[in-house]
């Protein structure tokens, strides 16, 4: 079948994306190469490393380890600040071609409004912004503000105050009632959400008998998570109206396609790019392949469509 037949295009919060795969924040390398045409086939935008106001030198120790089908990291948002990333990454950024999103550390709400103005002076420079509520890595910020429905609701409130163009809010899969969670940060005006991030886990170094971090938790990724972050996605997408992105542990079309029948409109591809950077290409090409086989014209035609059941369509129970 003529994967051409099929159209990938589909907008979500604010941006046209030419396909639904997403590269997730703090895998894609600042490289010019990397961000060339050429290396980004089939990825319809990327988002940044992190940007926090400072610069920060992340956690001390072992920052990355290998488990079953996936891994754990605690980088802790390290990056070179905000004036740093203008002066340095932006420019890289704004010559692929590609909407990119700036993933912003959600600090103190001083901290995240100057961090936001300072973004704005490079006017339509940055396309979109992806505010970071979720984080396990780092203390006093991130992650806690995704917990409960107050504190990520204040979270949207500022970041919405302070930026005018697309806002995305990424969640935490920590949240208890992450439904609810989802319900505040779009009653605050964002424009989409990204479901989620990594789930907190830990290991254990057996020669040294001690946990392996410093902090010792640390945030799981990769194929092992993937049935978690399916559920979340279900979950949000029957909370909102606003679109939502898939994130945590797709490794091929057919978890792609899995988050899209759940009513994602796109998807964030993370840990799985370390194994394969032409992970997108091949994630494009097997939706487009499927969509034309299913005769389904676009991708729209796809999103949610899991949510009924065949006959009647009845809609399937939430939980």
């Amino acid at each position: 079948m003529n994967s051409l037949r099929a159209d990938l295009s589909i907008a979500v919060g604010g941006l046209n994306l030419e396909t639904p795969v997403v590269i997730a924040s703090g895998v894609w390398p600042y490289d010019p190469v990397l961000w060339s045409p050429e290396r980004l086939e089939g990825v319809g935008a990327l988002c940044t490393k992190a940007v926090s106001l400072q610069p920060r030198e992340g956690n001390r120790g072992v920052r990355v380890w290998e488990t079953p089908c996936g891994m754990l990291n605690s980088i802790g948002l390290q990056n070179s600040g905000v004036r740093g990333f203008l002066k340095e990454y932006l420019p890289i950024a704004g010559k692929s071609g590609i909407p990119f999103l700036v993933n912003l550390v959600m600090e103190s709400e001083r901290e995240v409004r100057e961090n936001l103005s300072i973004l704005r002076e490079s006017g339509d420079a940055i396309p979109a912004v992806e505010l970071n509520i979720s984080c396990p890595n780092a203390d006093c910020d991130g992650m806690a503000w995704g917990i409960s429905p107050e504190s990520a609701a204040r979270a949207a409130a500022i970041a919405r105050s302070e930026w005018k163009g697309p806002l995305w809010v990424k969640l935490t899969p920590q949240a208890p009632d992450l439904p609810a969670v989802a319900k505040a940060v779009e009653s605050e005006g964002a424009d989409a959400l990204v479901c989620g991030n990594t789930w907190l886990g830990m290991a254990m170094d057996l020669k040294r008998k001690q946990p392996v971090f410093r902090r010792v938790t640390a945030g799981l990724s990769g194929p092992a998570v993937f049935p978690l972050a399916l559920r979340t996605v279900w979950q949000v997408c029957g909370a909102v109206s606003i679109p939502v992105v898939g994130c945590g542990g797709v490794s091929r079309w057919e978890d792609a396609a899995a988050m899209i029948l759940a009513g994602a409109s796109a998807v964030e591809v993370g840990s799985s790019l370390f194994a394969d950077f032409d992970l997108p290409r091949k994630i494009s090409e097997g939706l487009a392949d499927y969509l034309a086989d299913a005769e389904i014209p676009n991708l729209a035609g796809l999103v949610g469509l899991g949510r009924k059941e065949k006959e009647g369509g009845r809609p399937w129970a939430q939980d």
